[in-house]
């Protein structure tokens, strides 16, 4: 099965990987962006997102897998490849299995190492939508506020609802086997996984996912890498801050 994708603009190929609970629509505005600078640009939905296929099986050499098939049926290679939080670690391992596809890797606001179990209330929301009574989008926002006070994060996740059918709310995102695999999120790149060629790491600064004691681990991984913080952004740095999270990727690029 063949990752979904919506594809934006002609030239050198420029995947984008999104995050947990995220699909490649979140990145439409970007991708426009850069691919005003020649990129045909791949808003891809990793698996159990988006519109891309349902499976029980979840993990980040499987995600890895579904890029590389992903890639030979598109007949990808030398490709930029970004992903943020999530679809970074895939993106970091993907580049450390197959280094001869990518060109430069692009790493926002996550780290190689391992990360602790922290979506528990956002999947307990999400859980509680009751779509036998949840008509409206509106509806859904009011029940989801009694666990997620944040707006943004709300509208983030309210993404994921489509209609199933007429008067019928659903959510595209596999939420049961999400919530069953939830560690896989927060797993730390192989200990021996390196990748030698160009590599940004983006990171917000009031965002806690890339701290000073993670530096030293990105360069084992990544030894030809540079860290750069984007200004008035937290972890969700692309959406709160995309001016210069647009110039700093153009910079590297270039």
């Amino acid at each position: 099965m063949i990752l979904h994708s919506n594809i934006i603009g002609e030239g050198r190929p420029f995947i984008i990987l999104h995050g947990f609970l995220g699909m490649g629509d979140n990145w439409k505005t970007l991708a426009k962006q850069f691919s005003e600078s020649n990129y045909q640009v791949h808003l891809v939905d990793q698996r159990n997102h988006g519109r891309s296929f349902h499976s029980d099986d979840f993990d980040y050499e499987l995600m890895a897998d579904d890029l590389k098939a992903y890639c030979e049926e598109h007949n990808l290679n030398d490709i930029i490849l970004l992903g943020h939080s999530m679809g970074g670690k895939t993106a970091m391992l993907f580049s450390t299995l197959y280094p001869e596809l990518v060109k430069k890797l692009i790493v926002a606001d996550i780290s190689p190492r391992y990360y602790p179990v922290h979506h528990d209330t956002i999947l307990e929301g999400l859980s509680s939508l009751d779509f036998s009574k949840i008509k409206s989008r509106g509806e859904a926002d009011k029940a989801l506020s009694n666990y997620i006070k944040d707006q943004g994060i709300r509208m983030f996740l309210l993404k994921n609802l489509y209609w199933v059918e007429k008067g019928q709310l659903g959510l595209r995102i596999n939420l049961p086997v999400l919530k069953d695999n939830v560690a896989e999120v927060g797993e730390a790149l192989p200990i021996h996984a390196t990748f030698e060629k160009d590599t940004l790491f983006l990171r917000g600064d009031r965002s806690e996912y890339i701290g000073e004691q993670d530096e030293a681990i990105i360069h084992r991984h990544f030894p030809n890498s540079e860290i750069v913080t984007i200004s008035n952004a937290g972890h969700w740095l692309h959406a709160e801050n995309p001016e210069d999270f647009y110039q700093a990727v153009i910079n590297f690029l270039y």
